[in-house]
């Protein structure tokens, strides 16, 4: 039986930006001293660069508003767009890119997976499926209410709730909403990289 960690978004601190542009709240850094895993929720109030961070990749998802156009450099000097939308399937991009973000219109809320080295995802729940993770720890995260379970036990979850395995899960896990609707909800896994 998987051991799991409840993390309600709502209740942790928010960090503000030195930019003004929004502001962050971190669910999750492991280890916490020197992170190799950062998960956490942003509110995007203004257009603006996002920070970098050289040697991390990151997956992007927008979880509420009307969405965001990110502008990332490609290896020819130009730019690509990419505009997403609550619902969209997670961005993944190299972290040290930096790239602009423009508010499509109005704030946004959106979940950030940041890893430095190891394997990660960030994967769209299809509700009621299950989720085999190979990871050595993995997760939900869930802007809805509704119920997670991994075949020995289920938990109902908050809105807004991070669920963490820190040993990850041995069985298929599942996410089931309690409303039909929008499913906004992602698994989480990572595996770092095997030490000396």
């Amino acid at each position: 039986m998987s051991t799991v960690e409840l993390i309600q978004a709502d209740t942790v601190l928010p960090q503000a930006w030195r930019n003004g542009g929004g502001q962050t709240r971190e669910l999750l850094l492991w280890p916490t001293a020197d992170w190799q895993l950062r998960i956490s929720r942003a509110d995007i109030e203004a257009d603006g660069p996002f920070s970098a961070f050289a040697g991390v990749q990151r997956w992007f998802a927008v979880l509420s508003g009307k969405g965001v156009v990110l502008h990332l450099p490609t290896p020819d000097g130009r730019t690509r767009d990419h505009h997403l939308l609550p619902g969209h399937t997670p961005l993944h991009f190299d972290g040290g890119l930096a790239p602009g973000c423009s508010l499509l219109a109005g704030a946004t809320q959106d979940l950030n997976l940041m890893a430095r080295g190891g394997q990660a995802c960030m994967l769209p729940v299809a509700a009621g499926e299950p989720w085999h993770s190979s990871y050595r720890m993995c997760g939900l995260y869930t802007v809805q209410t509704g119920t997670w379970s991994d075949g020995l036990q289920s938990l109902p979850l908050p809105a807004h709730t991070l669920l963490w395995c820190a040993q990850g899960a041995a069985t298929a896990q599942r996410f089931t909403p309690n409303k039909a609707e929008l499913l906004q909800a992602f698994w989480l896994g990572y595996t770092p990289d095997a030490t000396p």
